[in-house]
């Protein structure tokens, strides 16, 4: 417990109007992540605790901030953010246990530190990239703002996290979206040991805001009336005038970055001045100054803290280590998701693949109330490619809603609009776009069940592919970086009938998938639909054309280059599988039909190395070898990126070589 001497305090306390119960309350609320910090610390140097990233000198800004938020308000922390999950009164021996890697965390063991979320106290933790919570920030705000909520959603970060792409996009859209999120910067000085001269050539952060036009306030971060009185004022604002706020707390770290990077790269003068301005020990000696601490009184909070901490630490050293259970873990890598299939009638119309993802997404946002677009162009332009033509005046802007150019923040806006209750549908103008938005699909959306059992309602769609001439960046099949990483549904259709019902699931399903058009098939592939909603299971391949002589594993336009040649050749008796989805993958019909025919030929769009072709490969080594006649072969577009003209993108694609390799492979 921090102690002092009467001192010249270092702040102007302004209590205004508040009652000594608020002005103790805010005390004990700070005593109480320190003791916590201090009691850690020594746990740190004991083995007992594997990290701990030091909140010490920043507490005013953890408890003033949650303080004058709602219970039901989401907030956002960081590492240093403890005060923000004892303020919420969150059991200590859960906390214990998480920073333990015990069951009774939040986390299971699978995540340390503050690297958690909790719906029932509307925390969500952040991730080591830092930048992605500032765009969920913006989706939960908005899922408030769709409900017409008098809600604000606050959002932790650091002054190096300012120079991440991230913040640029999260306070852009909420700008352009008057999104109630208050963007709370606590600039500690450094970045590690980069020192805020060699961050940002500004005065002060709070300034950027007029980029954006929006209003921003500079806030001494250890002055915890300050902290308190302000951010109460500004969030009660916000609520019946929901727009963006930044705010700059200025404080300083008095510690490592983590414990184990130390502090000799700051000046000792440094230290020194900042230690004179810790906001504990000045507020606590104001509270006695003005007659409100007693010495009776802060004892009893320190006991009382004090038991705390050692009665929940006790329970969490009785709790067992976790003993890994395997069917546990594959189990959890996604949201739990019951098919029920919607069987459709027998009226059907002739549509193209693009007319037939168009009825099914209309046909979904018909269905779920709470299912909101977004994309660039997607809302009276109807999108690039035209899909969601006429979805504005159906359904309105509120739920079809075009973005800024930032691929990274929507995905992150989906995954808070999905924390908040909302399903959301991004639309990825070309999946080569996929990249500007690939921290937060892969380590946000694919990983939030597997860590805190919050399901990532969120699909993303991925225009793709070849045949129309549209060069490196905007044609390219990119399915494999996304089936590679667990957490994630990748779904990749190649007729309409499939499109629409697989398009239908895929909303249902609270999992992410990325779902994935061709291009070129947009046009030119129309087939008998059923017009009314229906759903077909994720994970069931289809099979297409039946034989004896070998099976083909394909799918996307490779069906139809399948097709075709399977239509020249009549005199060939071959299995066609169409896998439709990638992830989950129907092993068991490539296995049995495999395993039937002897041969096969994996046919994808895709470059070779490292394609989704080369796992199915290895699972048919695995699981037929005994049963193969020959040896399985891959047909691929080149290992190089995509042509342009239309001579090299013929040569780059698979079709001229697939009938000459299927011959070899039939006469092997």
């Amino acid at each position: 417990m921090a102690t002092h001497t009467k001192t010249t305090l270092s702040f102007n306390y302004n209590r205004g109007t508040l009652d000594e119960k608020v002005l103790l309350q805010l005390y004990r609320a700070m005593l109480k992540p320190r003791m916590i910090e201090e009691k850690m610390l020594i746990l740190l140097r004991q083995g007992k605790i594997s990290k701990w990233f030091s909140g010490i000198g920043q507490e005013a800004i953890s408890v003033g901030v949650t303080s004058a938020m709602r219970d039901e308000e989401y907030i956002l922390p960081m590492h240093r953010n403890l005060g923000v999950f004892t303020t919420r009164e969150i059991p200590l021996y859960r906390l214990f246990t998480q920073w333990q890697g015990k069951m009774s965390g939040f986390t299971k063991g699978r995540d340390r530190s503050f690297h958690f979320g909790t719906q029932e106290y509307n925390i969500v933790g952040m991730i080591s990239h830092l930048g992605p919570q500032l765009g969920v920030a913006d989706g939960i705000a908005l899922a408030h703002k769709l409900r017409e909520e008098k809600a604000v959603t606050a959002v932790f970060t650091g002054e190096g996290g300012t120079s991440e792409g991230d913040f640029h996009e999260a306070l852009n859209v909420a700008s352009v979206w008057q999104l109630p999120v208050l963007f709370c910067i606590e600039n500690n000085g450094y970045g590690l040991s980069t020192p805020t001269s060699e961050q940002y050539n500004c005065e002060h952060l709070a300034h950027r805001a007029q980029g954006y036009g929006m209003e921003s306030h500079i806030i001494d971060g250890n002055n915890i009336l300050e902290v308190y009185t302000q951010i109460s004022k500004i969030t009660e604002d916000i609520r019946n005038n929901p727009r963006p706020v930044l705010i700059e707390f200025k404080t300083f770290r008095m510690r490592g970055h983590e414990e184990a990077s130390g502090t000799k790269y700051v000046p000792q003068e440094l230290m020194d001045m900042w230690a004179k301005k810790d906001p504990l020990s000045n507020y606590e000696a104001y509270l006695e100054q003005e007659g409100i601490l007693s010495a009776t009184v802060k004892e009893r909070y320190a006991v009382e803290i004090k038991n705390e901490i050692n009665e929940h630490l006790e329970k969490s050293y009785q709790e067992e280590q976790i003993t890994p259970d395997l069917n546990t873990e594959m189990e959890d890598v996604y949201a739990p998701f019951r098919f029920r299939e919607s069987v459709p009638s027998n009226t059907t119309e002739e549509l193209r693949l693009i007319d037939a993802i168009s009825q099914g997404l209309r046909q979904s946002m018909e269905k779920y109330d709470d299912l909101v677009i977004m994309g660039q162009d997607v809302a009276e332009y109807g999108g690039v490619f035209k899909i969601t033509e006429g979805f504005v005046a159906q359904f309105g802007k509120e739920r079809v809603r075009n973005t800024p150019i930032c691929e990274s923040a929507i995905v992150e806006t989906a995954m808070g609009l999905a924390i908040n209750g909302k399903k959301a549908m991004m639309e990825m103008q070309f999946s080569d776009f996929a990249t500007s938005g690939f921290n937060p699909i892969v380590n946000y959306l694919a990983k939030s069940h597997y860590r805190w059992s919050q399901p990532a309602d969120v699909v993303v769609r991925m225009p793709c592919g070849a045949g129309v001439a549209a060069g490196p960046f905007h044609s390219q099949t990119n399915e494999a970086w996304f089936t590679h990483t667990p957490g994630l549904k990748v779904v990749f259709p190649a007729f309409p009938a499939d499109a629409k019902g697989l398009l239908a699931t895929a909303i249902e399903d609270p999992n992410p998938v990325l779902f994935f058009e061709h291009k070129k098939l947009y046009r030119s592939i129309r087939q008998e639909v059923p017009t009314d909603y229906y759903t077909i299971p994720l994970g069931k391949a289809a099979l297409v054309r039946e034989g004896s002589q070998l099976t083909i594993v394909t799918y996307g336009a490779g069906v139809h280059w399948a097709l075709d040649l399977l239509n020249k050749r009549t005199e060939l008796s071959v299995d066609l599988i169409d896998l439709r989805t990638l992830q989950p993958l129907d092993k068991e019909s490539i296995i049995a039909s495999v395993c039937k025919t002897g041969k096969a030929l994996l046919l994808t769009e895709d470059s070779g190395f490292g394609s989704i072709m080369s796992d199915i490969s290895a699972l048919i080594m695995e699981s037929c070898f005994e049963k193969l006649d020959a040896p399985v072969k891959r047909v691929t577009s080149l290992d190089t990126p995509i042509p342009f003209d239309a001579n090299l993108e013929q040569q780059y694609l698979p079709l001229e070589r697939l009938e000459s390799e299927l011959q070899e492979l039939i006469d092997y």
